[in-house]
């Protein structure tokens, strides 16, 4: 067996070693519950790799959407180059919830762009944990939903050897059977051909363009390769081969039709019910709807939205919670929660939000009752379902806190940076003290974040500096995904030296360049001004070597009070820890260099630039050239989600909407 091994040219350092050692140690003597609190830049993503390499079990990571988790991702596939690093995020690019609104007796269809490249990751996840256990798979709250069920799942895939006897046309059907298409012209993933006596298979969890070639002599296995699907090349010889299905929702034959008399039964009792009530409307919808499903399944093996169908097909009864990632995992794996504080709270909140859209739908005709028991995990159901845990957050909730045996504290930097200082001013005046810190970074050269409460207030201040003659934008929920990208890339370019915002600048953002942050009505109570509001604002300055805080308030509030604290708490123990070991801080500055280098240096790609011209010469208003610079921005928008760059996936698709809502499709 394969054990983890962590690549790194990097040793731990600051505080990372004694948290590794604590958090491991806790981990193997059972303890279910642990925190590891971990200031900004102290390096949590590699203790928490290094974890891993020390307990040597399956990890499931969680991390509270896609863009982190992508980030975390690529960085554990670094840390772990010989161990299989898997990612399984929701596999829609676009995704509109079946739903009805009875106000407006409006029926939404579900409608989604699926991206086929993390549905093979989700099924490479899946195939990893069936067949290895040195797997990590970075996941976002998607891992509670629904899934087919791992025991059917395992069973249901085919087991080949050298030497074996096999039939070429049961083989076909038991490929079909896991959902994969016979296409004997071209060979994609999830597809198969046969030609005489060589049947090739394309598992759809394949990373490499790499498929399985089997040859057959009077039905007997006399080779097994695995090939390079473009050049044909071998890759490797092997005595045996499995194929998992397909897709996750898939099931043998015999019980399927077993599921669809279920089905049948259920649809015949609602419909009686619903007639009994004297609505006739919603009986015959639901009729109808259901009755072309049933044929679907039964003829097809499959029908769009089996998933609604999912507990009489595994034959659970009302309540009971559906398989899900997590039923995937041995017993004994660890569960890492990234960013806990936002991660777990998202967690909790999926189940209601579920349930009161799914409530209207079975209510109205449009769905059986069973497609209530198509749903994410309740919270306790999550949690019972985990082994042993470790939060990791800036800034633990209580609820963490009074779970964990031990919170472990990350707070020496490897760097030497310590957290910003922290001052206290009143709001009279605070325009033009600002204005006097603001000029003073600007002639080093660095930047500089105003934090206000609303989005009015961010536009009137950045109208207001502006016609004090500096460079300044704004930021906040009603600027889309591609110009808050811009504007974040234009701040650390130096195209501008001053960002106004609101909470958006709490979270996953490094701006070593900033280097002054002002926050407006900080005594104000709310949950954009609570004590780990307040702290997540002060990291964003813990980047750089001059970093300074400065609240502006009429009075000291309990959130101000404790955020100070704790900064200066740590900076105390920062400073020492300096002086013992003769660390002088610097700003961390490799980041910044490599993104500018990027961005001025790299070359664009001929699609990017005939994209950049078709959208200047478009007229919108003419239909032709609209469907075609449509057609262009999708296409940008797939291959943008393929490389896993969910911020300009998402740009694109806004774009979309907004040529589409303005000018129609």
């Amino acid at each position: 067996m394969r054990t983890f091994h962590v690549v790194s040219p990097y040793e731990p350092g600051g505080d990372q070693g004694e948290a590794i050692k604590k958090l491991s140690e806790g981990f193997l003597r059972g303890d279910r519950y642990q925190t590891l609190k971990g200031v900004t830049g102290s390096g949590k993503t590699f203790t928490m790799a290094k974890i891993i390499e020390a307990v040597q079990r399956p990890t499931l990571v969680i991390s509270h959407n896609k863009t982190l988790s992508a980030q975390l991702y690529r960085e554990f596939k670094g840390f772990f180059p010989d161990n299989a690093v898997e990612y399984f995020v929701s596999y829609y690019d676009y995704y509109q919830p079946e739903a009805y609104v009875p106000a407006r007796d409006l029926y939404i269809e579900k409608d989604a762009a699926i991206n086929d490249e993390i549905d093979r990751l989700r099924l490479a996840a899946t195939y990893s944990l069936m067949e290895r256990r040195d797997v990590i798979v970075v996941a976002t709250v998607s891992c509670i939903y629904g899934l087919g069920m791992p025991d059917l799942y395992k069973e249901m895939r085919i087991h080949l050897e050298k030497g074996e006897s096999v039939n070429a046309r049961a083989l076909a059907e038991q490929l079909v059977s896991l959902q994969y298409s016979r296409n004997d012209a071209v060979l994609d993933r999830g597809n198969f051909r046969i030609r005489g006596d060589v049947i090739e298979v394309y598992p759809a969890y394949m990373e490499l363009d790499e498929a399985y070639r089997i040859e057959l002599e009077w039905d007997e296995i006399i080779r097994i390769r695995r090939f390079n699907v473009i050049d044909g090349t071998t890759v490797e010889e092997l005595d045996e081969t499995v194929f998992y299905p397909a897709k996750h929702f898939v099931v043998p034959e015999d019980i399927l039709r077993s599921a669809t008399d279920t089905i049948q039964t259920m649809l015949d009792a609602r419909v009686a019910e619903l007639l009994a009530q004297g609505k006739l409307l919603e009986a015959e919808r639901l009729k109808t709807r259901t009755t072309y499903d049933i044929e679907m399944m039964r003829e097809m093996g499959y029908c769009p939205g089996i998933e609604n169908y999912s507990a009489p097909i595994a034959g659970r009864a009302s309540g009971e919670p559906p398989a899900t990632l997590l039923h995937y995992f041995p017993d004994d794996f660890l569960c890492l929660i990234d960013e806990a504080h936002v991660t777990v709270p998202q967690l909790g909140a999926m189940y209601e939000g579920d349930r009161s859209r799914k409530q209207n739908l079975v209510d109205f005709g449009f769905r059986l009752p069973c497609a209530l028991d198509n749903r994410p995990l309740k919270f306790a159901e999550f949690s019972k379902k985990l082994n042993q845990v470790i939060y990791v957050t800036a800034t633990p909730r209580p609820e963490e806190i009074r779970q964990s045996t031990q919170v472990v504290e990350q707070i020496i930097r490897p760097t030497g940076l310590l957290d910003p200082i922290v001052d206290i001013r009143p709001s009279e005046g605070q325009m033009e003290d600002i204005y006097k810190e603001v000029r003073a970074r600007i002639e080093k050269g660095e930047r500089s974040l105003v934090l206000t409460l609303t989005k009015k207030m961010a536009e009137d201040l950045t109208d207001y500096l502006l016609g004090l003659a500096l460079k300044v934008r704004y930021i906040h929920s009603e600027i889309d995904t591609f110009e808050r990208v811009e504007i974040l890339k234009g701040l650390r370019a130096g195209d501008f030296d001053v960002l106004v915002g609101i909470n958006l600048l709490r979270e996953g953002i490094d701006l070593p360049e900033v280097s002054f942050i002002a926050i407006l009505d900080a005594d104000k109570i709310g949950f954009l001004r609570s004590a780990t509001s307040l702290i997540q604002i002060i990291g964003r300055a813990a980047r750089n070597a001059d970093g300074t805080v400065v609240m502006y308030a009429d009075r000291m509030s309990r959130a101000m009070e404790e955020a100070v604290s704790e900064t200066q708490r740590r900076r105390e123990l920062q400073k020492a820890f300096n002086t013992a070991h003769g660390i002088t801080p610097q700003t961390i500055t490799k980041a910044v260099q490599d993104i500018l280098e990027h961005e001025t240096n790299a070359t664009p790609a001929p699609e990017s630039i005939e994209l950049s011209v078709l959208k200047k010469s478009v007229n919108l208003f003419v239909p032709a050239q609209r469907k075609k610079l449509l057609a262009a921005l999708r296409k940008e928008m797939a291959e943008a989600a393929d490389r896993l760059d969910y911020e300009s996936a998402a740009t694109f698709r806004d774009q979309i909407f907004d040529i589409e809502k303005t000018y129609g499709t």
